[in-house]
């Protein structure tokens, strides 16, 4: 069963606003069954609404669509689908005029406006479905043999009528198959060098089941997809075939699913009942910001300075001038006392800590583009790994903070 998503809007073409709409409906269709063949973003223009309908028509089972919905002129995508379907009768529902009557008292507006008693107004084809959470109503249309939804843009109004009106109708109208994902988080190599390792086994996958690589800076995720409409072998194949990745990458997975790298840490560090600081250069507060992304990370984090410039690693960390003149802030010795003070400072087991040259020149401490020190600091003693990251300055600094979390991860000092 595919689906095709189209939102309608000028604001996103011009990129006023980030689709999250689309993302989040097809991360809902997955879960019950249906794989999004389709994304696509248009005008508030009849014509290419209308060619759009069209295309999804022949192509797909299930056409969602988001936005143009609203109570003012540039709004047509009501208009727009009845003439799509030679619907010029248009029904009135008491019910809508109602809602939206109870809506504008809860909100203190004293009247409804003309326009906004049009939103009671849908063509005859059409099948309400109730929009709770604002004025306009959702519509479901279904028209050889393809279902056509027709939801507003405000992202709050599409998820409440998906959730309670567009995936339950879904599941009662199609025999839909399952579909399962397993993701797998992996570090310290590329998308090229693991699927050089998993080659064989890539190859001798199930056909229900793919992998697939998402790669970012410094993590590659490998997502293994199960699709089909027998439950218990979907389920106990995926598991088979998440073992045997696990036995040929021992040395880079760092967790499932919603166990990401920055969970892998915390988790490490609450076990361990450790405490940990952050002394930051070129990453400025990154390493910090990944760690607190997870709920709880105030049992161990305890916090972090961002000391970006020469004068703040003097006057905060102790950092004495003649060594930063003598080996310049991109240096093993600096990656090293920072890490230390930073400990003491804030009364940690552990400190991490980056210093290092994003680029995209040498500034004036000629030190190499990607250039880039970590020191790792506990009651035991101090590391400092040294990197080239490269370039350009969004990969050297995202490659740090992915690397500090996986020395994090590993240390055991």
């Amino acid at each position: 069963m595919n689906a095709e998503i189209i939102t309608i809007g000028d604001e996103i073409l011009i990129g006023q606003i980030v689709d999250t709409n689309s993302q989040w409906i097809g991360q809902e269709l997955n879960k019950i069954g249906v794989s999004v063949y389709q994304i696509s973003s248009i005008q508030d223009e009849k014509q290419h609404i209308l060619n759009a309908l069209k295309e999804a028509e022949n192509r797909v089972d299930i056409v969602i669509i988001t936005g143009g919905l609203g109570p003012t002129n540039d709004d047509i995508t009501k208009i727009t689908i009845a003439e799509y379907f030679n619907d010029t009768e248009l029904v009135n529902y008491p019910e809508i005029t109602q809602h939206i009557k109870e809506l504008f008292k809860r909100f203190d507006v004293p009247y409804v406006h003309e326009s906004q008693k049009g939103q009671a107004l849908l063509p005859s084809k059409a099948t309400l479905l109730k929009n709770r959470l604002g004025t306009a109503a959702g519509m479901w249309f279904y028209e050889n043999n393809t279902v056509f939804v027709s939801l507003p843009g405000v992202p709050y109004e599409m998820k409440g009528l998906m959730t309670n009106e567009v995936l339950p109708k879904l599941q009662t109208t199609f025999e839909l198959p399952f579909i399962y994902h397993k993701t797998i988080h992996t570090v310290g190599q590329g998308e090229t060098a693991i699927a050089n390792r998993i080659v064989d086994f890539e190859n001798n996958l199930p056909s229900f089941i793919k992998l697939a690589y998402l790669p970012s800076f410094g993590r590659v995720r490998l997502r293994l997809s199960a699709k089909g409409i027998d439950k218990v072998l979907l389920e106990e194949t995926l598991a088979l075939e998440l073992e045997k990745l696990k036995e040929l990458l021992p040395d880079i997975i760092v967790g499932f699913d919603a166990d990401t790298l920055e969970k892998q840490v915390g988790e490490k560090f609450k076990s361990e009942n450790k405490t940990l600081a952050t002394a930051e250069s070129l990453t400025g507060g990154k390493i910090a910001s990944a760690l607190v992304s997870v709920p709880g990370a105030s049992g161990y984090f305890k916090g972090g300075m961002v000391v970006y410039s020469a004068l703040l690693k003097q006057s905060l960390l102790d950092i004495p001038k003649e060594l930063i003149e003598e080996k310049s802030v991109v240096s093993k010795e600096v990656a090293e006392l920072m890490a230390i003070n930073a400990r003491k400072k804030m009364q940690t087991d552990f400190a991490v800590s980056v210093t290092g040259n994003a680029g995209p020149t040498k500034d004036n401490n000629d030190k190499e583009v990607g250039l880039v020190y970590i020191g790792i600091a506990t009651n035991t003693g101090v590391e400092v790994h040294e990197f080239n990251f490269g370039s350009p300055r969004e990969k050297v600094i995202n490659k740090t903070v992915n690397k500090a979390l996986s020395l994090l991860l590993k240390n055991n000092t």
